[in-house]
């Protein structure tokens, strides 16, 4: 084995306990930011875009950085960098909190991004070197892909709680003392682990996958605010497509690829790293619509709709235990089928509803997707994690992040602009309605947020039909889209049949 272990932990139960605080609390990162954005516009007067980069600056230096991170964390030493990460992201963190400007809350988030792709791309290598019996590695792992989905779901919750009782700042405070203890364990606990006969850093490879991922990943970005077929949208899809084709033929011919092309002949890992991206696509959706749909168009406070999303991350959690045991018996393909097509099944169910549809009935298509994509989410992972080499389990970490980083990035960006789209097209029926003036229009399309302020500035029955018809509008956007995801879901759980296969095929090293 082509591995350096050093400093014998007391097993790597204990040792993995610490990865999922570590994955826990990025997760909950995540969710605690949206529910501030509201508080932080008003604290530092920011427009609609700057609060869109706070979260966009993060996504970007985290997906394009992770694959050179796992790269790095197989050469010099996986727990190492997963420490520095988690050093950078509490850095970071206190950065965000102590931002006195919009500008250094942004690059403070973007500094959070660079520490959390080197952290969180280590935490499957170490738990791939932790686990040699595949059996322990995916029970390891469907706990890992559990976790992650819980702090998703709890996320909002610890946001509203803090938000309910603190200022704006204590949602970056948070992860500090969480830091602190991952750090600590960690040290005491995790081993060390490294190829030992790693050649030379690819600089080549690097330069040309984070110059690429850039490019890609902000033209993704770009396109959810512009639109698909806005000129410099174009140029940088185009720019990041090409470098990645010219980073694929260099590592083709390299002697020391960073990421070797001969992973892709093995199709536990293609046909799994296809099916992360399009469940991450599918699952984004519920995340971003119903947060949205829960508070404005059912009128539920930030807090109460965060607690009726806490479902999606247990049930997830659930899901993905559930997806390890019948892989560990019966093998991958089924539970990656199967969960796809039940996420699916859930989405489009979730494609019915309109304004004023119960939350017990949206609880039913909450907990089919988060049981389905649980299922096939911890599946997936196992399959690529068992297909790379533990001399590269880094590289295998960062593309399981990179993939499901691109996957809701484009789900943001496609099934935004639908929406939108949808939301546009239904509002517009107002000017035969009511007489307002052109600005009063243009708010009431920008967003159903904006729609309901504007509505307020009107008598009560002119308020009420605004309020309605952009509900309204708003709810078929979103069932549209689900439509779309559950339909992309669906699929992907049909060619998961044909592509991936049932036992995980080995690494040739």
């Amino acid at each position: 084995m082509e591995m350096e272990e050093t400093k014998k932990g007391s097993g790597p139960w204990v040792a993995v306990v610490f990865l999922y605080l570590a994955v826990l609390i990025f997760g909950i990162d995540d969710g605690v930011l949206n529910l501030a954005l509201p508080v932080i516009s008003e604290r530092f007067d920011a427009r609609a875009s700057e609060l869109q980069w706070t979260y966009n600056a993060y996504l970007l230096a985290f997906a394009v950085l992770l694959l050179t991170m796992g790269t790095l964390g197989d050469r010099l030493g996986r727990k190492r960098l997963f420490h520095v990460g988690l050093v950078l992201f509490g850095i970071g963190s206190l950065a965000a909190a102590l931002s006195t400007s919009i500008e250094m809350l942004i690059a403070s988030r973007a500094f959070m991004g660079a520490g959390g792709a080197m952290a969180l791309s280590q935490t499957l290598s170490i738990i791939k070197v932790s686990f040699p019996d595949p059996k322990d590695r995916t029970q390891a792992v469907g706990i890992w892909a559990g976790v992650s989905g819980l702090g998703y779901g709890i996320g909002p919750v610890v946001g509203g709680l803090l938000l309910e009782y603190f200022d704006w700042y204590s949602v970056f405070l948070i992860n500090i003392p969480i830091v602190i203890i991952a750090l600590a364990g960690g040290y005491f606990f995790i081993q060390e682990s490294k190829d030992i006969h790693a050649e030379r850093i690819d600089l080549p490879g690097v330069a040309l996958s984070i110059a690429g991922l850039f490019s890609l990943v902000y033209g993704i970005i770009k396109a959810g605010e512009q639109g698909w077929t806005e000129g410099s949208v174009v140029v940088w899809l185009s720019v990041g497509v090409i470098i990645l084709a010219i980073f694929a033929w260099w590592e083709k011919r390299s002697s020391h690829p960073m990421l070797p092309l001969t992973f892709f002949r093995n199709r536990s890992f293609t046909g799994a790293i296809v099916l992360v991206t399009l469940n991450a696509f599918s699952i984004s959706a519920i995340i971003f619509f119903l947060s949205q749909y829960l508070q404005s168009v059912q009128g539920y406070s930030p807090l109460a709709a965060a607690i009726r999303l806490i479902p999606l991350g247990i049930v997830v959690m659930i899901g993905a235990l559930a997806g390890s045991k019948i892989a560990r018996a019966i093998g991958v393909r089924l539970p990656i089928s199967l969960g796809g097509f039940i996420c699916g099944i859930g989405l489009i169910y979730l494609s019915f509803p309109d304004a004023n549809t119960s939350y017990p009935v949206i609880f039913g298509g909450i907990f089919i997707t988060s049981i389905g994509y649980g299922l096939a989410w911890s599946s997936a992972t196992d399959s690529i994690m068992g297909s790379v080499p533990e001399s590269r389990a880094g590289v295998g970490s960062a593309m399981v992040w990179t993939t499901q980083s691109v996957g809701a990035a484009i789900c943001i960006a496609v099934l935004g602009a639908i929406m939108n789209g949808v939301y546009r097209g239904k509002v517009e029926d107002l000017r035969a309605v009511l007489s307002l003036p052109e600005e009063t229009y243009a708010a009431i399309e920008n967003s159903i947020q904006s729609a309901h302020i504007v509505a307020g500035g009107f008598p009560e029955e002119t308020s009420q039909v605004i309020i309605h018809r952009s509900s309204d509008a708003f709810t078929s956007g979103m069932t549209e889209a689900f439509l779309i995801a559950g339909i992309v879901s669906v699929v992907a759980s049909l060619l998961s049949l044909f592509i991936v296969p049932n036992r995980i095929r080995p690494p040739q090293e």
